[in-house]
């Protein structure tokens, strides 16, 4: 069979949950992506919310099967040997379409091969095949200590809770609930001293409010570091309930950074500066406050970036005064306050 040796891997992967502007919400899902020579399997899918059957959010039982059907000890669960590589983050129906491709071994080899996009029980090849992508083949032994650590228990797990620490009690019971909505647990307290190691590890973040000071952030600190625990710290940029929610969900984002489909974000001089590692959809909105500390939301940008640096002209209107930017792809999610040019002062 020809397809040329691939290395194979996997990383932590996240897709980012959102508040939307008309209320509802984007759930955040934490899974486990394939690495193919160095790089995720998913950057080579331009524009797809997707994560793969690896989900940390199942029931263990299943997560179990979803290993051993990829190392080929169950029966395939499509027809022609066909499995599901990406899938609907939202739920688990075919008719949401999915990322499909036959997975067989050849002697100690395994081979993923035929990558389609699949919304019922057979593929189309000709018409939705991804016929860039492939055939991988990986050595058996790298192949199966890979997806085997998985079973022994070495997974890393995410911890998607954070601790919410403040005294404006309103705006943190708004953020806490706006990330239960999209999955990742919270917690408010104004104080964690005292509180037990095994519960501080528990958690992947913490955010400060703007009232806490110097002091009580560095006996927060001092708390995690006693419990042996590293956790992000974010430092909320405005009491705007969706910019909070986004800059948790940076904090929460696992993986080195270069294994990230959204490098790097800059706003300054009426532009947005983004920088992507793949072709990928990016949505940019911008959030400020007005004059009386209303919040305002405006998307600025939706569309497919190519690799590289890219230059996203800003609506005057949409950053005026106290403003930030949040760059969005499917996995990754930037925040940036908009850096104003300080105005000159009158000559007398």
């Amino acid at each position: 069979m020809s397809a040329e040796y691939a290395t194979f891997g996997l990383a932590p992967a996240t897709r980012a949950g959102e508040v939307l502007a008309d209320g509802g919400y984007q759930v955040h899902r934490d899974f486990v992506d394939f690495v193919v020579n160095g790089r995720p399997l998913l950057f080579r899918l331009s524009d797809l919310d997707a994560v793969s059957p690896l989900a940390s959010d199942v029931p263990p039982a299943i997560f179990t099967a979803q290993v051993r059907s990829l190392l080929l000890q169950a029966d395939a669960p499509l027809p022609d040997g066909r499995y599901v590589v990406y899938g609907c983050p939202e739920c688990e129906d075919l008719a949401c379409g999915a990322v499909t491709a036959v997975i067989e071994q050849d002697g100690d080899d395994y081979v993923w091969r035929d990558f389609a996009w699949q919304t019922d029980d057979h593929a189309d090849l000709a018409l939705n095949g991804y016929h860039g992508i492939g055939p991988f083949r990986f050595h058996g032994a790298e192949y199966r200590a890979a997806l085997g650590a998985l079973l022994d228990g070495e997974a890393h797990t995410p911890r998607r809770r954070v601790l919410l620490i403040g005294a404006r009690v309103a705006v943190l019971a708004r953020l806490a609930a706006a990330l239960r909505a999209i999955g990742i647990g919270a917690d408010i307290t104004r104080d964690a001293t005292g509180v037990p190691a095994e519960e501080l590890r528990q958690y992947g973040a913490v955010a400060f409010g703007r009232a806490i000071g110097a002091q009580e952030r560095a006996a927060v600190r001092r708390s995690f570091e006693r419990a042996g625990v590293e956790v992000a710290y974010v430092d909320p940029l405005a009491p705007i309930v969706p910019l909070l929610v986004a800059q948790v969900e940076h904090a929460l984002e696992p993986g080195p950074v270069e294994q990230r489909r959204l490098v790097r974000l800059v706003a300054a001089d009426g532009a947005a500066g983004v920088e992507v590692a793949s072709a990928c959809r990016v949505r940019i909105t911008a959030y400020r406050l007005d004059r009386r500390r209303r919040s305002q939301a405006r998307e600025v940008f939706d569309g497919i970036l190519e690799p590289g640096c890219h230059r996203i002209e800003l609506d005057p209107k949409a950053v005026r005064g106290e403003s930030f930017v949040v760059a969005r792809t499917s996995g990754s999610v930037l925040v940036e306050a908009v850096a104003h040019r300080p105005t000159a002062g009158r000559g007398r």
